[in-house]
This record gives C-alpha cells, sequence and structure tokens, in this order.
C-alpha cells in the first residue's frame, strides 16, 4: 500500500463520507432499497469497495471505532485502519475478489445483504464463488457502518478452489 501522510488519508476518509452522507438529513427511505428493487446506497457503496483496488475505500464507509467480523475465519477488525488493513491482505491473498450483490433488506438500522463472494485464492488451481450473507448495522444517518458480519462457508471456499480442508494461506 502506497504511504500517505496522514492528512491525506484522513481527507479521503473525511471526503468519501461526505459524499456516502451528502443526503443523509433527507429522509431515510431514500437509503432503503426503492422499487426497482436497488440496495441501500450503502450497499452498494460497500460492494464497489469490496470490487475496487483502494483499501482504504472500504475502510472510509466505517464509523471510527466500527468493526469488521469475517465469521468463516473468525477474526474481528476494529476501526477504518484495521479495516482497510483486512481489504489490503484480501487483496494480496485472493485474486480477483469480488462481491455481487443478489439481494439486501433494510430493517431500522440493519441491513441483511445476500451476495456471492468469488475470487481465486492465489496459488490455488479453480476459482471459488460462494453464497455469503452479511448483516451491516448502520449508524443513526444510516450513512456509516458501525459493523459488518460476513458469513460464508470457508470450507466451500477451500473445495471449490481445489485446496484441502486444512490449507491455511502463506504467512509473510
Amino acid at each position: 500500500m502506497p504511504s500517505t501522510s496522514r492528512p491525506a488519508r484522513a481527507m479521503t476518509v473525511l471526503a468519501a463520507t461526505a459524499a456516502l452522507c451528502a443526503t443523509a438529513t433527507t429522509a431515510t427511505a431514500a437509503h432503503a432499497a426503492d422499487s426497482s428493487g436497488r440496495p441501500p446506497r450503502i450497499v452498494t457503496a460497500w460492494a464497489g469497495a469490496w470490487n475496487g483496488t483502494d483499501p482504504r475505500s472500504l475502510g472510509a464507509l466505517f464509523t471510527a471505532d466500527g468493526t469488521y467480523t469475517d465469521e468463516a475465519i473468525a477474526v474481528t477488525f476494529r476501526g477504518r485502519e484495521e479495516i482497510s488493513g483486512w481489504k489490503a491482505r484480501a487483496d494480496n491473498l485472493i485474486g480477483n475478489v469480488h462481491v455481487t450483490v443478489r439481494a439486501s433488506r433494510l430493517d431500522g438500522d440493519r441491513v441483511t445483504v445476500r451476495a456471492v463472494y468469488s475470487g481465486h485464492l492465489k496459488g490455488a488451481p479453480k476459482p471459488f464463488a460462494v453464497p455469503m450473507t452479511t448483516v451491516l448495522d448502520l449508524d443513526r444517518n444510516h450513512c456509516l457502518i458501525t459493523s459488518d458480519q460476513d458469513h460464508y462457508s470457508l470450507a466451500t471456499v477451500l473445495a471449490q478452489s481445489g485446496l484441502p480442508a486444512d490449507w491455511t494461506p502463506p504467512t509473510g
């Protein structure tokens, strides 16, 4: 990841937050799936951050003390910097990492997302594409994520990838 100054990173986070929250003071219904079936803006931004190449764009979607939990590997990241680091690590480990949103449902301050999580673990013989359910808890304005919990089957990822069930990623 390129080195950037703390003020530059802070500006990136603030700009992303401002853009995302630009309409937060309007009706919350604007963030709910509309009649066309489009997901809430935060879901579109979340998937776009996962599908993009700048790890900081994912971290910028969270509150300063937000958490990101990958239930499949039982790990939790806290704060924007750790969450951005998780995305950077995923990009280094998984080629063409991609999230395809299939459906989402807003209920109060919680969005449940059904998606397909796909990519190609580096060094694996085959790519994977597995169903995933993500639960996003939002701040009161529905413009930032306070908590993300990803649920998918690691066993299925490894099996589809052609890797043994006890495979672990290389370190370093």
